[in-house]
């Protein structure tokens, strides 16, 4: 075997081997210790290809929202309202979810409960996803009639606006309580519920009218 190929092995083990460590547990609550152990993985191997466990996790967060993106785009379903395009996508989310569960506790650890050094570096490595999901946005929005005086722009930034004080929202709950797998099954039932109250209000029209 080359060189090459074999240092690619070794990589693909040590990610594998995170992810499952990592998809299992908070980031704090791991070690490179414990994932040599459980693995047989020699920790000059890790060190070899990873300058810490900082940049392994950073690697693994990446990797797992890439994964993420690409199954959300394969096969994707067009919808004929808004309404249509949220109830697809946070069904296919979840269906994902389902069949990658390590790459789910990745993401809304992320989400709701970043290693607070590592922040500045993981709004780096979810650049892309954050774009991927503004484009989300202008497919959404395009299947319906803004109001006078908001641009398709100024929407976008809305609702990029309501998730991160949504995600604010859980994340802060989830810091206190420490009930994280609850937290993130409501995070993913009210979602739904109040992007539709976002497009289309929570009322018809003043009383009396």
């Amino acid at each position: 075997m080359k060189k090459e190929e074999k240092t690619k092995q070794t990589c693909e083990k040590i990610v594998h081997a995170a992810t499952i460590e990592f998809g299992s547990r908070s980031y704090d609550a791991v070690s490179l210790n414990a994932i040599c152990g459980k693995y047989q993985i020699a920790k000059g191997l890790i060190y070899h290809n990873f300058k810490n466990k900082d940049e392994l996790y950073l690697y693994c967060v990446k990797k797992s929202f890439e994964k993420l993106m690409s199954y959300m785009e394969e096969g994707k379903e067009e919808a004929k309202t808004a309404r249509e395009e949220i109830r697809i996508f946070l069904e296919r989310r979840e269906v994902f979810f389902a069949e990658n569960p390590y790459d789910r506790n990745i993401f809304f650890n992320v989400m709701l409960y970043p290693a607070e050094h590592l922040k500045e570096a993981l709004f780096g490595v979810m650049e892309r996803y954050d774009a991927y999901i503004r484009e989300q946005y202008r497919h959404l929005l395009s299947k319906i009639r803004l109001r006078e005086g908001i641009s398709m722009e100024m929407a976008v930034e809305y609702l990029s606006l309501f998730q991160n004080m949504y995600n604010g929202y859980y994340q802060n709950k989830a810091s206190r309580t420490g009930d994280f797998s609850r937290f993130i099954e409501e995070h993913n039932l009210k979602i739904s519920e109040l992007l539709d109250i976002i497009l289309y209000g929570i009322s018809t029209e003043e009383k009396g009218s």
